[in-house]
């Protein structure tokens, strides 16, 4: 198994406690809410804290998908907050687990800097595939921006 690691950064006007909150600690609730195609997150295993897996049932091409997250670690205190990517619709056929390091800071105008550490872990020695990436990564994106735009109309 090889490990390719990538990082990223982006900045948002949402204060980085408000931010965390409802990323880490609110998700649960807020995506649904926020997200149309999100139908459902269950707690397939654990009480919430590191260890535990997350199911999250989404609707996408008109297809019922799921993914299952695997919370790593919490780190209230200094904003932090690592998940892997464990198994279903996101994880492609190449990769054993992605695993997405974030850690939020003070940004400009009492925003956040958001920073994120991705690990891509084959399962073989071949690198991960580019359109597999940039498809992941524009869902994401996508995905963090509802949820900005959600906490702001809700502020």
């Amino acid at each position: 198994m090889a490990v390719f690691t990538f990082d990223d950064q982006t900045t948002s006007p949402v204060a980085p406690a408000t931010l965390y909150q409802a990323l880490v600690k609110d998700a649960d609730n807020i995506v649904p809410k926020a997200v149309d195609s999100f139908k459902s997150v269950e707690i397939v295993e654990g009480n919430g804290g590191p260890g535990t897996i997350k199911k999250i049932s989404f609707l996408e091409d008109g297809e019922t998908k799921f993914v299952l997250h695997k919370i790593e670690t919490i780190d209230e205190a200094n904003l932090g907050y690592s998940y892997s990517i464990v198994g279903g619709a996101a994880l492609p056929d190449t990769a054993e687990k992605i695993t997405i390091d974030t850690k939020l800071s003070d940004g400009p105008n009492g925003g956040s800097v958001v920073k994120l550490s991705i690990k891509y872990h084959s399962k073989g020695d071949a690198p991960p595939n580019e359109d597999e990436l940039k498809a992941g990564k524009a869902k994401s994106d996508a995905l963090f921006k509802v949820i900005e735009a959600y906490l702001l109309a809700n502020a």
